[in-house]
């Protein structure tokens, strides 16, 4: 799974929430200013060389979907972020974001509740 640019993220993202989308309606979701057709269907087909977007044929207009689930592409670059910076250590990810991210103790709390969660079902 390849990388996406920050315009092709944004892309993605229309296409993940709507599930699928002719080319009018992909565009209709831009806010203003709207990109040019022209931008759209580049970024379109730089994706389908990804294999992150196909689509199907009606007449003379293609119906656009993502081929690649929203959860998987954020798992795939978050371990990819982990690797990079944090030399694949979740340990050393999550001490940085605890220390570093403006989380109040609400924050702090709910988080402590997700990781005891786990620890529960991998005790199981």
């Amino acid at each position: 799974m390849e990388k996406l640019t920050d315009a092709e993220k944004e892309l993605m993202e229309i296409l993940w929430e709507k599930e699928k989308a002719f080319m009018k309606d992909v565009i209709e979701a831009y806010p203003e200013p709207k990109p040019a057709t022209t931008t759209i269907a580049t970024l379109l087909k730089r994706m389908q060389n990804k294999n992150m977007v196909g689509y199907k044929t009606f007449g003379n207009s293609r119906e656009y979907f993502p081929m690649v689930e929203k959860g998987k592409y954020f798992t795939k670059e978050m371990n990819g972020m982990i690797g990079k910076f944090f030399n694949n250590s979740v340990t050393q990810f999550a001490s940085f974001f605890t220390a570093n991210a403006k989380l109040s103790e609400k924050d702090l709390l709910e988080i402590k509740k997700i990781i005891e969660s786990e620890i529960e079902k991998k005790q199981k």
